[in-house]
């Protein structure tokens, strides 16, 4: 009798909980996987099993390798800027400055702020002939580019802004990491008359390192999983220059109504996600080990 109450509890503390995940989750993932072996097109209710071209389409696609690499290159210079910035805010407010409270609210306003209401706003500040950044540009005699309509700076461009809204977020999170460090450790590295430098590489960032990889793993999801910014400022354009994995995705299913192929790409999205998270925790346990 025992066991079966014990089995009772388990489907009661297990059972339960893992209703949502099955129905919101694991479910539409295998209709996802699914769905990448055919060739509906989102509007016609037959079609056809088509096996694993839609994978093979998809990885020999001109437009997927430069999705890819537009991924990589916004992922790396999104995740290092932010986790550097926000550990920078978060020693410079260490030091007990006046107003705190405030410029901790101020720097963290950017994050909480919806990102299509930001990307409005910046796509202002980025305007070629009356945008705030070619205003104060001009004003040093430097040069003015068309910064969302130039395919050599539009990715960019899209990546201050993501930076932008994160940095105040890694900084409240490395805030509270430093703030966890026993004072002993400085008053120790003081005694031995270690620079700045030293402290900091001695000290802070191995104790902040559990900090330093929840960032860059989260920060590195976000940016596969970027789109409002690109939607609202560049389209994926021009030529294809800020058009991100997830883009291509929902330009594959929601303009070409490809909806196999796109769920193909999905399936890769989550996989290449999955692969990235395990090099970076591996990378981690290595840089602890050593």
């Amino acid at each position: 009798m025992a066991r079966f109450k014990s089995i009772g509890k388990l489907l009661f503390f297990v059972g339960i909980p893992m209703i949502p995940l099955v129905v919101f989750l694991f479910f539409p993932m295998a209709v996802s996987v699914w769905l990448s072996f055919t060739n509906w097109d989102y509007i016609s209710p037959t079609f056809d099993y088509v096996g694993v071209n839609n994978y093979t389409d998809t990885l020999t696609s001109a437009d997927f390798y430069q999705a890819f690499a537009n991924t990589i290159l916004f992922a790396v210079m999104t995740v290092i800027p932010t986790i550097i910035i926000g550990l920078l805010l978060a020693l410079l407010l260490r030091k007990g400055m006046r107003g705190e409270t405030w410029f901790q609210a101020f720097l963290f306003s950017s994050w909480i702020t919806p990102m299509v209401a930001m990307s409005i706003v910046w796509t202002w500040i980025y305007e070629p002939d009356v945008g705030l950044l070619n205003q104060m540009l001009g004003w040093f005699h430097l040069p003015q580019p068309a910064w969302l309509t130039d395919s050599d700076t539009a990715i960019w461009a899209i990546i201050i802004v993501t930076v932008w809204k994160n940095a105040g977020w890694a900084m409240l999170f490395y805030s509270d990491a430093l703030s966890k460090i026993p004072n002993d450790l400085y008053e120790v590295s003081d005694l031995e008359g270690a620079s700045s430098w030293q402290r900091l590489k001695g000290v802070i960032i191995p104790l902040v390192s559990p900090t330093t990889l929840f960032l860059a793993i989260i920060s590195a999801i976000n940016a596969i999983q970027a789109y409002d910014q690109i939607q609202v400022m560049t389209q994926g354009g021009p030529a294809g220059s800020t058009r991100t994995l997830l883009y291509l995705y929902y330009q594959m299913a929601f303009e070409q109504f490809q909806m196999g192929q796109a769920t193909a790409l999905a399936t890769i999205i989550v996989l290449f996600t999955m692969l990235l998270s395990f090099i970076m925790f591996y990378a981690s346990k290595r840089w602890v080990h050593y």
